[in-house]
């Protein structure tokens, strides 16, 4: 335990673990396959890191969040500890070296996205590294119920079938009871062992306030509270609306979305966290990796579609432990859109067909042909030219990447990379023959090492600087460079991918499981339903909803959410409250008169009368033409 404990406090400063990393960093050492349920901002990547640097070998991490990926790989390598990536938008040449160096390297971690397990190369490499802990983040991708299920992710089954002796480490922030044990199935745990954590956070007030007029809620709020917070929106349009009316209003503010350039969202990120800017409008792109503990309030203006992806929002505020407001803006026009998610996010399967034939002759991929290679997307450009509705176009490509065809990565920046493929003396002789770029390549090597093993992240503006040279000239020098087979230079790109599991389809071999399509249309339509259940529900805690579904069902009312501070104000608890409700329910089964009602209820007359009154004001209950009241619920 000593050992765990000395890793922390040498790489990350710590003296003590957070609730749960030294459990679940204890089972997994002791050999046991464990899944690690810990909320967003629990610390999950610092359990499997302890474990792998407490052992000799190297942790395999496969994760689809390539963002995430690369920055913890930096992280590490910041610390000193060697940390290698395999993702989307990487040359063939830049994955052959990586796999070299994680085979034959001294590296601790080899972070994977899941569609590169189930290659030849990975698995035939993969023989020749020794692997200490497999580590699955994300880990609900996995299961057939979970939100955002991933077949690349069924690839992980056939990896441990390779690793014998090797324990897994599945990981996830939020999970049903249902899911957890789909998990633990899938990845073939040799018994059950689920470490958890409770969902409660009882400094975090859940808030759900009834409003058309949105930004006038935003402006008297923000005007009123203080500290800093994030404004969640469904639109990359929205945030830019929402930051630049909170601007006109004096109040500190800034736009997110992952269409921004990296540079752009690091700056933002960067003023966010650090208190240059006040307040993030952002989509969902924000929050992954981000460790601001003393985030006041979390606002959604647009209700997401679960809630899982609301309880990880919403769980960004308040993370030092302070009272935290967690609000969400909602009204008749939000539970109209979030229905109307189920239709736009399940096309008619023929429109599936026809995009994913268009996609094919897009990117000009023959029948038989396309298995295992990447390509550069640009989904607007192809719904343009294909006239295609986009929120089709995506949707669609989702589905398809259900069914196992494609994996479709959205927008990745990857800097520019420069690798030497020649060797030492090599390069001498060509710099002595071509004395123009000696202190070129002098600059290149003084300002960065491991050019000669891996690819290295470079950056032009920089050595232009150094150099005293304008970018297209330090472009023109690597360029040159990379044509004299002295280097490879991979410029800068910002671009989605598509990579494809399997090879072209003729479209009528192209199956959409009807069963499998109809089953995850209707799991769609639940979860879509519990949002509006919490959103429009007004008699329940708001936290007991929450922590309902994730399965905790004996939990108490939290007494700070709007639900429990309305009964507060009846002067009823909320035990009392939804007792009164149930017994009102029942009676109403069949329509009875306000008296009738009365006399059967029983119990504190006064007490009664105002959460009678209360269903009353809020339509629960109504009369009917003939004067009977009815439940309407």
């Amino acid at each position: 335990m000593e050992d765990f404990r000395q890793i922390l406090l040498k790489h990350w400063g710590y003296s003590e673990f957070r609730p749960l990393q030294l459990e679940i960093i204890e089972s997994a050492a002791a050999g046991k396959d464990t899944l690690g349920l810990m909320p967003t901002g629990g610390g999950k990547s610092v359990t499997f890191q302890v474990v792998s640097l407490s052992r000799p070998g190297m942790c395999l991490v496969v994760t689809p969040l390539i963002a995430l990926m690369k920055d913890q790989v930096e992280n590490l390598n910041k610390k000193g500890i060697r940390a290698l990536a395999i993702h989307s938008g990487m040359s063939k040449r830049e994955i052959k070296i990586t796999l070299d160096n994680a085979a034959w390297g001294d590296y601790k971690f080899l972070y994977v996205s899941p569609e590169r397990l189930g290659s030849e190369n990975f698995l035939e490499r993969l023989k020749q590294m020794d692997i200490n802990l497999l580590t699955v983040d994300e880990a609900h991708c996995i299961s057939q119920w979970g939100y955002d299920f991933r077949p690349s992710y069924l690839n992980i089954a056939e990896v441990r079938k390779q690793l014998p002796g090797v324990p897994v480490l599945a990981l996830t922030a939020t999970a049903t009871v249902k899911v957890a044990d789909d998990i633990q199935e899938r990845l073939l745990f040799k018994e059950k062992n689920l470490l958890k954590m409770s969902f409660e956070r009882e400094n975090l007030h859940y808030l759900v306030r009834q409003v058309e007029d949105k930004n006038g809620y935003l402006l008297k709020t923000l005007n009123k509270v203080k500290g800093s917070g994030i404004i969640y929106v469904r639109s990359r349009k929205h945030t830019r609306e929402i930051a630049e009316m909170l601007r006109k209003n004096k109040i500190s503010a800034d736009y997110y979305h992952a269409g921004l350039s990296n540079l752009i969202r690091n700056k933002r990120q960067d003023d966010w966290v650090n208190g240059s800017t006040r307040v993030i409008v952002a989509t969902n792109a924000f929050g992954m990796g981000i460790d601001k503990p003393d985030v006041r309030f979390v606002i959604h203006i647009d209700p997401p579609d679960s809630l899982e992806a609301y309880y990880q929002e919403a769980g960004r505020a308040g993370r030092d432990g302070k009272k935290s407001a967690a609000v969400l803006l909602y009204n008749n026009a939000d539970k109209v859109k979030l229905k109307k998610h189920v239709s736009t996010a399940f096309p008619e399967i023929t429109n599936i067909k026809r995009i994913y034939e268009a996609l094919c002759n897009y990117l000009q991929i023959a029948v038989g042909f396309g298995k295992g290679q990447t390509f550069e997307f640009h989904l607007q450009s192809f719904a343009q030219a294909y006239k295609f509705q986009q929120a089709m176009v995506y949707n669609s490509l989702k589905i398809l990447q259900r069914e196992g065809y494609l994996e479709f990565t959205e927008e990745v920046d990857n800097p520019s990379r420069v690798a030497f493929v020649v060797s030492r003396d090599e390069l001498y002789k060509f710099q002595v023959a071509n004395a123009v770029y000696d202190d070129f390549i002098k600059l290149v090597l003084r300002s960065y090492t491991g050019l000669f093993t891996g690819y290295v992240a470079i950056d032009e503006e920089l050595l232009g600087k150094r150099a005293g040279l304008d970018q297209e000239q330090v472009y023109n020098f690597l360029k040159h460079l990379r044509k004299s087979h002295v280097i490879d230079y991979v410029p800068r790109s910002q671009s989605p991918f598509i990579y494809f599991s399997k090879e072209r389809l003729a479209i009528d071999r192209l199956k959409v499981s009807k069963e499998n399509y109809d089953t995850r249309k209707h799991d769609y339509a639940g979860r879509i339903g519990a949002v509006i259940n919490y959103a429009g529900g007004s008699d329940t805690c708001r936290s007991q909803i929450l922590l309902q579904y994730f399965g905790e069902d004996d939990a108490a009312p939290c007494g700070t959410c709007d639900v429990c501070q309305n009964m507060k104000e009846l002067e009823v608890s909320t035990f009392e409250f939804n007792d009164v409700g149930k017994r009102i329910q029942q009676i109403l089964e069949k329509p009875c008169k306000l008296e009738d009602l009365i006399f059967r209820l029983k119990g504190d007359n006064a007490k009664m009368r105002k959460v009678l009154k209360w269903y009353l004001d809020n339509q629960k209950i109504t009369y009917r033409i003939d004067g009977l009241l009815e439940w309407k619920g």
